[in-house]
């Protein structure tokens, strides 16, 4: 969903800065998804220091250009408060929904004042911690899943022939629950101008089976 709405101001100073650290943050942490759930072999990855903690990079260049386009994709919209979710969702063989990462953002755009760039790291580098130890709370993936990043918009942006059409979002068909999912919450911050949540969705045991 590459649209850009032409109505609607950009964020203030502070929301803005607010935006492009968390966009930066999203990257690195979904990278760590990733190489927390094995879908690759760990030598796909290389360990970097970020916000001051140890985190995983994609070597391979198609992953990591995938995850960082599709990331900073997102960016103008987030600006623009139209970004609700940003989930990391894993298939199975069967392409079923079988574990979804959530990363539940809220921005609030009327924050005009100076952002602490430290402070607001430092809030967020708890979720990088945190991730590591919460491997016991996830599902052990099958042979053959597959996985994408998928976007949630509060509201659609309009058409536009900016720039923001050239992203690579389009609208998805990914298969959704029949029932609410059983929800296990991961990490949660609140920094001005900024509020996060992680947490774990799975299908419900009473969820069809495909």
């Amino acid at each position: 969903m590459e649209r850009k709405d032409n109505n609607q101001a950009k964020a203030p100073q502070g929301a803005g800065e607010a935006a492009r650290i968390l966009t930066e943050f999203l990257e690195v942490a979904i990278t760590c998804i990733i190489f927390l759930k094995g879908v690759y072999p760990h030598g796909a990855f290389e360990r970097r220091r970020y916000m001051n903690v140890v985190v995983h990079r994609a070597r391979h260049p198609q992953l990591r250009d995938y995850i960082h386009s599709s990331v900073n994709g997102l960016l103008p919209f987030i600006q623009k408060g139209l970004v609700e979710r940003v989930v990391v969702i894993f298939f199975d063989n069967e392409d079923f929904p079988i574990e979804r990462f959530v990363f539940k953002v809220n921005l609030n755009l009327s924050y005009g004042s100076k952002v602490e760039q430290s402070d607001l790291e430092f809030s967020l580098r708890s979720f990088l911690i945190k991730l590591p130890v919460s491997e016991s709370l996830t599902k052990l993936l099958p042979r053959g899943c597959r996985w994408e990043i998928t976007a949630y918009f509060r509201a659609l942006p309009e058409a536009s022939t900016s720039k923001d059409s050239e992203l690579i979002w389009i609208p998805t068909d990914t298969k959704q629950w029949q029932q609410p999912p059983l929800i296990t919450p991961i990490k949660s911050m609140n920094s001005e101008p900024l509020g996060v949540q992680l947490y774990l969705e799975h299908p419900s045991l009473s969820e069809p089976k495909p």
